[in-house]
């Protein structure tokens, strides 16, 4: 079949009459090789690349864009892209193909949470997932339906410094899901891309070692003594004297409590059990609300959940009445900690209580209670001066 040769040009592609309906007529430009144009009945003009590749079974066809949008210059200088590419031996298809079938980072994500393994070969921890979810959800849902590789490295060390303003270890996490998602990508599917997270540096993180100290705890009392709504109130004496988990106390159900063996067996997909000592204050606080459960949670609520989720404004409350500005939720956690350290507590016992599964998350505890040291360097210095008397 003879080839309708023509010199593009914008005037002669304008003037070009348009095929019968349902017809399409093809153009070679006579200036760019493998340069083509399309023209439809409806008087749509693509230009197209249109070239035999070494090995190939045919033809390989790539869209280039649409006249006028594309001017005929831009559509050669792709054009001479092309050519180059396949002088060289490559495909320019490929990319495009394997673009193609590359996926969104939603999907990414979705197919890293479903086969994920640890070094153990487990699924992720129920915990885990929901932190990567929450993540997700938070930080990195604008880049949802966007392909792999269209995501930059640029956007994501912007989205880091954004979030280590004031949270240098969001912003960690959020790279490091980055970063597995991608590495997940990568080794486990393959796909073609590179880690756009893996030349950002981490910000420093300071461990916290905030708890309630003896002059905070009277004014924390009387601040929650007087809080309105007696499941917050509950709810946070509870998390206190307990030193367990936020979501684990809001997800408490009365199914996990044994009032008269004073513990509350938590079972956790995914997890190990864990077994919560209960103090007498505590189960006086769950037996009071036991007498009028209507829910198989402790803290029942109206939500999808069925109980308490996130206890942010009652929390507000309470820190703004008892002057607490900069005290989270999980101090409470470390306070308990704090205190068993500065009753005697061996490491070993606040570890067991508090569900720690490494000493060194146990050890910031060694260190929050200076009364030991003070005690310490008293005897020292008094020591010292007394050996400097006798020597006299």
């Amino acid at each position: 079949m003879a080839k309708n040769m023509m010199n593009f040009s914008k005037g002669r592609i304008e003037a070009l009459q348009l095929p019968a309906e349902g017809q399409r007529l093809e153009f070679h430009d006579t200036q760019a090789k493998g340069l083509l144009l399309r023209v439809s009945s409806a008087g749509t003009k693509t230009f197209c690349f249109y070239r035999w590749i070494k090995g190939a079974s045919k033809p390989e066809r790539i869209t280039l864009g649409r006249f006028p949008a594309m001017t005929v210059e831009q559509a050669r200088n792709k054009a001479a892209q092309f050519n180059a590419a396949v002088e060289n031996g490559d495909n320019p298809n490929e990319p495009i193909k394997l673009q193609k079938t590359e996926p969104t980072l939603l999907e990414l994500f979705e197919d890293f949470v479903l086969h994920k393994r640890n070094k153990k070969g487990q699924h992720l921890s129920t915990k885990t997932l929901v932190e990567y979810r929450k993540s997700f959800s938070y930080y990195l849902e604008p880049w949802s339906n966007r392909k792999l590789s269209k995501i930059t490295g640029t956007e994501m060390s912007a989205l880091h410094m954004k979030l280590g303003h004031d949270r240098p270890t969001t912003a960690n996490r959020t790279m490091a899901l980055i970063s597995s998602l991608f590495n997940f990508g990568i080794m486990e599917r393959a796909y073609p891309v590179s880690n756009p997270a893996e030349k950002i540096k981490k910000y420093p993180e300071n461990e916290r070692d905030r708890f309630l100290y003896p002059d905070e705890l009277p004014r924390f009392f009387d601040a929650l003594a007087k809080e309105e709504n007696p499941d917050m109130r509950d709810y946070f004496l509870v998390a206190l004297l307990t030193g367990v988990r936020k979501s684990n106390v809001l997800a408490m159900r009365w199914d996990e409590i044994h009032l008269e063996r004073g513990e509350w067996r938590i079972i956790t997909k995914g997890s190990s059990a864990q077994t919560v000592t209960l103090s007498p204050e505590v189960t006086d606080i769950l037996a009071k609300r036991k007498l009028s459960a209507h829910s198989e949670w402790v803290f029942p609520s109206s939500g999808k959940t069925g109980h308490l989720v996130e206890p942010k404004k009652a929390w507000q409350r309470l820190l703004e009445r008892a002057d607490l500005p900069d005290l989270r939720i999980h101090d409470l956690r470390r306070t308990l900690g704090s205190w068993q350290a500065k009753t005697g507590a061996s490491l070993l016992t606040i570890g067991k209580s508090l569900n720690h599964k490494s000493t060194q998350s146990t050890a910031i505890y060694a260190r929050l209670d200076l009364d030991p040291v003070r005690e310490s360097v008293n005897r020292a210095t008094a020591a010292m001066l007394n050996a400097a008397k006798n020597s006299d």
